[in-house]
């Protein structure tokens, strides 16, 4: 399902118009599109958040490294997990000014340089990680990520899911009125707050980060974050319950710099395009075999009681009107498009 570039580089086409000897000069610039057919090697960072041990690095970054690898096009790709190479913003900064080559971002985090791309994270707005795939896959998207494209000089090479976006705190909540008298953490950005709001939920801003601690020490009352993400900061120390919402289809997009894409060969653009399609087939899998083994080590151990009888369409509903009543035209027409893919 990887998102196919539309627009390949010219520079090597123009270069076979024109006089022989212009032809030579062509072939031999580095900085020409078709890098690897000149003979040149190419090693590009691929930076993201994520642990290790996380999916989205398993089974996410690190198989595009390999299948790269594999496809022995001149192109090497080194992964840099854990923020190695800056937070979020810093990153996708970064990509942007061309100093660091793809990262792996949520869209809330990517709607820094062009906001439309934030209503990706609007609560409810997937109902799957399937849901999500089939946008991505279809023509739905192909606005919004040419306006990405055009407006922030970004390329997307895909998207995956990492996990729909559970509720823990130490009472469970079940329905939009368990919400009530809870200072829940929510990210920094605009389109996560404009969730809290649509669920019900009192919203307190914690850095990532800090997280834990304010769990612990009771600046905040509870969270909302993927079954992965939950396990890899041991917040299931901190907190009782785990409230099976499944509010979010939390996003990953997989991204390039322009500058970088159309600096590769049509060869090594292929190579790329098809290892991002191999991970984004193995992540949901990932992804659905940690959720369940965490699950199981969280029921067994009693470290966190698992909630599944939460009311979702009561929060799906009130959801979907908050969103339809407070989103401006061009979020309401994204939002609209992706609902269009649901089953």
């Amino acid at each position: 399902m990887a998102v196919q570039n539309k627009r390949r580089g010219t520079a090597l086409a123009a270069c076979l118009v024109a006089l022989p000897m212009a032809l030579a000069a062509c072939g031999d610039d580095e900085d020409s599109a078709g890098g690897s057919e000149a003979g040149g090697e190419v090693t590009m960072q691929l930076a993201h958040s994520y642990t290790e041990t996380q999916p989205q690095h398993r089974c996410g970054a690190q198989v595009i490294a390999d299948e790269v690898a594999n496809a022995d096009v001149g192109l090497t790709i080194e992964v840099f997990p854990a923020s190695a190479l800056g937070a979020d913003a810093d990153r996708i900064a970064s990509v942007v000014s061309g100093d660091i080559d793809m990262d792996i971002q949520g869209a809330s985090a990517l709607g820094a340089v062009y906001e439309p791309v934030s209503v990706l994270d609007a609560v409810y707005a997937f109902d799957d990680s399937d849901h999500l795939a089939r946008y991505f896959d279809g023509d739905a998207s192909d606005d919004l990520l040419q306006g990405f494209e055009d407006e922030a000089g970004v390329h997307t090479l895909g998207a995956w899911s990492a996990g729909m976006r559970e509720f823990t705190a130490n009472e469970p909540i079940r329905s939009p009125e368990d919400l009530d008298g809870l200072r829940m953490r929510f990210p920094n950005s605009p389109q996560y707050l404009m969730n809290a709001e649509a669920l019900g939920a009192d919203a307190t801003e914690v850095a990532y980060e800090e997280l834990f601690l304010a769990l612990q020490q009771g600046t905040v009352d509870g969270q909302e974050n993927p079954i992965t993400n939950i396990a890899a900061s041991s917040l299931q120390d901190v907190q009782d319950y785990i409230s099976m919402s499944d509010h979010q289809a939390n996003s990953n997009l997989v991204i390039i710099g322009v500058d970088a894409w159309n600096d590769l060969s049509e060869e090594q653009q292929d190579a790329l395009d098809d290892a991002v399609e191999a991970a984004e087939e193995q992540v949901p899998g990932c992804v659905a075999e940690d959720e369940e083994a965490t699950l199981a080590e969280w029921t067994e151990s009693g470290d966190m009681e698992v909630v599944d009888d939460v009311d979702v369409e009561a929060f799906r509903t009130q959801a979907d009107a908050y969103l339809r009543e407070n989103f401006n035209e061009e979020q309401l027409a994204i939002y609209e498009a992706i609902r269009s893919e649901a089953n």
